[in-house]
């Protein structure tokens, strides 16, 4: 049996959504509702737990996602109980995205689970992949850090602001920088 693009694309294969129906319909649904997610910065009692609870995989009590906020699909996105993330973040979930409870993103942020294959040759066909990104908890992502497709980060661990995590962050571990490596301690 031959996969959609769209079950090549949650496995993590190569995949084209360049003119894919199904694909189209699922960012249409994406749109609409960042376009009504967003919009609640005007409204101080919009319901926002109701709306990330619609269009989010999971989303746990006390989440916190301040807009506005971006996202690809949202349905491979999980977020558990006491995340915050503070303004503008995005979430590119053509793959699972999951965060730990008690996460607390900084502003800017970005996710990103969709890659690239790195020959030209491939590229030219309009193929792409995803890669899982996962978040322990009781992380810290300073603002305008990037997390790369693939990357898990341990709990307890501390990105630094500005910093683009290539590579696994193991637990409690501090990293900062492009690319991100860990601070060694002063003796």
């Amino acid at each position: 049996m031959t996969k959609t693009e769209k079950q090549k694309m949650l496995a993590g294969e190569l995949y084209n959504p360049a003119g894919n129906a199904e694909l189209a319909a699922d960012e249409a649904v994406a749109e609409a509702w960042m376009t009504r997610y967003n919009a609640t910065t005007d409204d101080p009692n919009a319901d926002r737990h109701a709306l990330l609870v619609e269009q989010l995989a999971r989303v746990g009590k006390d989440v916190v996602i301040r807009p506005p906020f971006f996202i690809d699909y949202g349905y491979n996105i999980s977020v558990g109980d006491g995340v915050f993330m503070n303004f503008n973040c995005v979430i590119l979930d053509i793959m699972s995205v999951t965060i730990g409870d008690r996460t607390q993103i900084g502003p800017g942020v970005q996710l990103l689970s969709a890659d690239h294959p790195r020959d030209a040759a491939t590229r030219r066909k309009m193929l792409e992949f995803g890669r899982p990104v996962t978040i322990g908890a009781d992380v810290w992502i300073g603002g305008g850090a990037i997390i790369l497709p693939g990357v898990t980060i341990g709990n307890g661990a501390l990105i630094g602001a500005g910093a683009v995590v290539t590579r696994n962050v193991p637990e409690g571990v501090t990293v900062v920088g492009n690319p991100a490596r860990p601070v060694i301690p002063r003796v």
